[in-house]
């Protein structure tokens, strides 16, 4: 075992139910309990739970946070009151995405921010060097939190019992914080990764144990399964979700990942110039989602996209089998002197065949 791999408040019980773990942005995670396949589809059908506590939590606070992150992230917080959530993008000076991250208005003074697990030290290094002696206040609490994730269309149902507040009133994007299995000031989000309804659960790491308890011994009734990263890797494709380290990353933009639609113009933000000036001439590699039809391809990160005279125009960034469409699916960057390719004339090139795509619009499913 690598001493320089953390573990989460729950890796015990990951052990005791059998997961396959394994060295994930630099935590031990569960890959898997019993098959990703059957993860994938409880998630889609009743209900599964995630251990997803090593991903980063920030505290930011003080009379100037709002205006300090207008500055450091691309969407426009103006947009958001306390009690909603805002995904947005830290980017660096030349406009490339440093992190994706979720932001929660706590109040007009105080911010939590969800960034990737491995981009904690990052992130945490470029705030800090921004903050300028600026009258507020940065705290990492990412080992002193635990973070849960229930999800699919039976979630809300199956956990209401255990919590105060009335889950299915908290609108997408939006949290509450109250009573949960006799614990107070648990904070409830309904953002998600999976395109499944569910929420999300953060609490201090010396009552996460008893929770993820709880929440499984409801698993008769609900058919509640533990899940691992496998299957959330395979349910965030359906939704065409972008991941850091795939589909992002400091070498890529917003506006090259598809995500002009949290990058605000109207107001003052690191590398705004940089990002209006792409956006306005067009030049720059574009983001494409594809499905396979022939039967048993399946995409894989690093693939090649081919032209019709075997030219690499691109490179597949994500692939998986999607179990609910029964067939390859994926994500990937054609590259910008390539824009103007023929939809019908790109290929991916899997064990030196070039297989035929069909690129589709985001996501490949429908929320459920």
């Amino acid at each position: 075992m690598d001493h320089n791999v953390k573990k989460t408040a729950l890796y015990n019980s990951h052990i005791k139910l059998g997961a396959k773990m394994i060295s994930y942005s630099g935590f031990y995670m569960p890959l898997q309990y019993v098959s990703s396949l059957l993860e994938h589809m409880a998630v889609r059908k009743s209900v599964g739970i995630f251990d997803v506590s090593h991903m980063g939590k920030f505290i930011l606070k003080g009379k100037n946070s709002h205006n300090f992150l207008q500055y450091l992230t691309t969407n426009d917080l103006s947009n958001i009151k306390t009690g909603q959530a805002q995904y947005s993008c830290l980017i660096n000076h030349l406009g490339g995405i440093i992190d994706d991250l979720v932001i929660y208005k706590i109040s007009e003074e105080k911010f939590l921010l969800i960034v990737n697990a491995t981009n904690i030290d990052k992130n945490k290094k470029w705030i800090k060097n921004h903050l300028n002696h600026q009258d507020l206040i940065f705290i990492d609490s990412s080992q002193e939190y635990s973070l849960l994730a229930i999800q699919g269309p039976k979630s809300l149902s199956s956990i209401q019992k255990l919590t105060n507040i009335s889950l299915s009133k908290i609108p997408f994007y939006c949290f509450e914080i109250g009573k949960f299995a006799e614990i107070d000031n648990v904070l409830i989000s309904r953002t998600g990764y999976t395109g499944s309804k569910g929420v999300e659960i953060y609490i201090r790491n010396e009552y996460v144990e008893n929770i993820w308890n709880e929440i499984l011994k409801i698993g008769d009734s609900f058919q509640i399964k533990p899940c691992g990263i496998a299957s959330r890797d395979s349910l965030r494709l359906e939704m065409g979700y972008r991941l850091y380290g795939q589909e992002l990353s400091e070498e890529i933009t917003p506006i090259e990942a598809g995500l002009s639609w949290i990058t605000k113009f109207n107001k003052k933000f690191i590398g705004r110039k940089i990002l209006w000036k792409q956006k306005k001439e067009g030049n720059y590699k574009k983001f494409i989602s594809f499905l396979i039809e022939k039967k048993g391809k399946i995409p894989r990160s690093g693939y090649l996209f081919k032209d019709e005279k075997n030219f690499t125009v691109g490179k597949v960034t994500s692939g998986v089998y999607s179990p609910v469409l029964k067939k390859g699916i994926g994500l990937g960057y054609i590259t910008k002197n390539n824009w103007n390719l023929d939809k019908n004339s790109i290929f991916v090139s899997i064990r030196k065949r070039n297989i035929p795509i069909q690129i589709v619009k985001l996501p490949f499913l429908k929320k459920t």
